[in-house]
């Protein structure tokens, strides 16, 4: 992604999207550049505003789509799908703030270069074991507070594992980045970065 300029495509795109599939007004967003074509990972959460309450999120880590259906797609899921909430009602739409999280590449870190290799704030995780997976976006350990081993923890029970599977080399973990695009109010300016809480 080239910047600021895209992030706000793809924040406003994932708004219309969910506005449109709950009967709301739409504002299109402008057209899409090329680079919206490229497949890349990408997650889109919902907020309750102002007090930045999850209320959805759901995404691709891996470049599956391209990133306008990766968006469109991860926008509705999220709020109709994510299995920890209630799907979200036109109503709420006005009070939610919408966030979109564009992935890098998923980078394999060693059993031996762990924790040390994990910079809080900016990798998001993965870990796997077998069939068991979890994520946790770049953003989620600056929001809860979170040091290293806390959020190689928190991403390991995500997937469902037991405390201190990290430390096993079985366990298979990844790290990425991410470029974080968020409202600052329901349908306001878009700008860079995590939604502070």
């Amino acid at each position: 992604m080239e910047g600021l300029d895209d992030g706000r495509s793809a924040v406003r795109l994932a708004r219309a999207t969910v506005a449109r599939a709950l009967g709301r007004p739409v504002v299109e967003p402008p057209r899409l550049p090329d680079r919206f074509h490229e497949r890349r990972g990408v997650f889109v959460s919902w907020y309750v505003h102002p007090n930045h309450r999850l209320r959805g999120c759901v995404g691709f880590p891996l470049p599956v789509l391209p990133l306008e259906q990766g968006v469109r797609e991860a926008a509705l899921a999220a709020a109709e799908d994510d299995p920890r909430f209630p799907p979200i009602v036109a109503a709420e739409l006005e009070h939610l703030v919408a966030e979109v999280s564009i992935l890098g590449p998923l980078v394999a870190v060693p059993h031996e270069d762990r924790p040390g290799a994990i910079v809080v704030g900016r990798d998001g995780l993965v870990a796997e074991r077998g069939r068991l997976r979890g994520l946790l976006l770049p953003q989620v350990a600056p929001e809860q507070g979170w040091d290293r081993e806390q959020l190689l923890e928190g991403v390991c029970d995500k997937a469902g594992l037991p405390n201190g599977a990290w430390r096993h080399p079985d366990v298979r973990l990844f790290r990425f980045e991410a470029q974080v695009y968020r409202e600052r109010a329901p349908g306001g300016d878009v700008v860079r970065g995590r939604v502070d809480g």
